[in-house]
């Protein structure tokens, strides 16, 4: 392919082109990181964990992801985001090690809890300081479709691969072997993403000393009081995907009440999430096109809030067919990618310190491994299944309403049109003086 071709491409799609190995690296290594998301729950409740048992290493595991999701945009500032995707890499094999070898065969539920909470640090620092790297390198005008295609990758990988693998990998493999097989797959994307991705990566934070990097964390808190905008982009960020991280808990059970076993189960939760990665691509799209905060309102606030109902007053309404199940799953998947915008507004909130801005939206995006479960085991001996999806849905409500008050300068839709108005601005007062 030649430079001209290469450059047409990205224009067309808005992958920065220097990252697209990169791009291929997240896609890999999260299909090795979320095989178990639709199962594991459902395998461990069969050899007899409880669901507050299951919510409790869910959650464990959820506020290391969250730990690390927040340091994971400094660091990769402060660091690089090579350095830091290979730590992540380092913590993912020997929590998983830890996990599949020692806690998993014997049932050991004190080694489960430690060791899958040492995993949970892995993927964020590995995929999150990626997506640094995709906010320094792209163009402004084409944010929002770099950072759709970095959730298509990721949601692709997580969510649709690992499914989808799954479903085949625990008839032929066994549960055992298929969590085994996942270090395979996250070697071979980390081959793609460190290895093969030669993009460079220069900022102002590089070639700091210890004590300026240490600042750079530090900007991670101190941001939110800057600029109290990126705070609420971060809870919105939280209640994205509280339900995605919720219904694996609880969820795949009572499907079950109504004729969908694992295996069908899992056929539905990689199709949801086939139809995600499709829209996050879409409304990245629509998003620079309708404008960031219009999108994640409307499609993702609002949508969400009716889709996860239809979750659940669906199955009962047509017990055991797949194609209409299926269909409720398919909407609810599309809406979530409603919020992919917000990837793009929250960075674009700040000027300059665009690491910590993403710290807060990385937070944001590993609390809801935390929240959800977390969720579940509060509420769900209180008030169960029907008023855990009232919770999510009302909570998508809110989440609509906080993103109202999440403006750019002068209500612009996007940074481009405020780069526009800017230009404008710039030429008027400059006519005015030659006048």
């Amino acid at each position: 392919m030649t430079a001209a071709n290469k450059n047409s491409l990205a224009d067309k799609t808005g992958i920065p082109m220097s990252l697209l190995w990169g791009y291929i690296g997240i896609l890999i290594f999260m299909m090795g990181d979320g095989m178990e998301t639709g199962w594991l729950s459902p395998y461990l409740n069969g050899r007899g964990l409880s669901v507050s048992a299951n919510a409790t290493l869910f959650t464990a595991y959820g506020i290391t992801v969250a730990v690390s999701a927040w340091f994971s945009g400094v660091l990769a500032e402060g660091f690089g985001p090579r350095k830091t995707m290979l730590a992540g890499l380092l913590l993912y094999l020997a929590g998983t090690c830890g996990f599949v070898g020692m806690g998993l065969p014997q049932l050991n539920y004190p080694v489960m809890i430690v060791t899958y909470a040492l995993r949970g640090f892995g993927y964020p620092l590995f995929a999150y300081s990626f997506m640094v790297w995709i906010a320094y390198q792209s163009p402004k005008e084409k944010l929002g479709r770099a950072v759709g295609w970095f959730w298509f990758v990721f949601t692709g990988g997580l969510n649709v691969l690992g499914a989808f693998y799954s479903s085949w990998a625990i008839h032929s493999l066994g549960y055992i072997n298929t969590l085994w097989s996942s270090v395979f797959w996250v070697l071979i994307g980390a081959f793609f993403a460190l290895l093969l991705n030669k993009a460079s990566f220069k900022t102002g934070a590089n070639g700091q000393n210890t004590t300026s990097k240490a600042g750079e964390l530090l900007k991670g808190l101190t941001i939110v009081k800057e600029e109290p905008k990126v705070l609420i982009g971060g809870i919105v960020r939280i209640i994205n995907t509280t339900a995605q991280f919720a219904f694996p808990v609880f969820l795949p059970m009572y499907m079950e009440k109504h004729g969908f076993d694992t295996i069908t189960w899992l056929k539905i939760w990689g199709t949801i999430f086939t139809s995600n990665i499709i829209f996050n691509l879409i409304f990245g799209f629509v998003g620079d096109r309708l404008g960031w905060r219009n999108t994640i309102m409307w499609f993702g606030g609002i949508g969400c809030a009716i889709t996860t109902l239809g979750l659940y007053y669906v199955p009962q309404a047509a017990p055991g067919n797949f194609a209409i199940v299926l269909t409720a799953g398919i909407l609810w998947g599309a809406c979530l990618a409603g919020y992919v915008p917000l990837s793009a507004l929250v960075p674009s909130l700040v000027k300059k310190d665009k690491g910590a801005a993403m710290a807060i939206l990385n937070l944001g995006a590993g609390l809801p491994v935390f929240v959800g479960p977390a969720l579940v085991g509060l509420f769900f001996t209180l008030v169960g299944e029907e008023g855990l999806i009232w919770i999510l849905a009302v909570l998508y409500f809110i989440s609509a309403v906080l993103t109202k008050f999440i403006t750019l300068p002068d209500n612009a839709k996007t940074l481009h049109h405020v780069n526009e108005k800017s230009v404008q601005v710039a030429e008027m007062e400059k006519l005015k003086l030659e006048n």
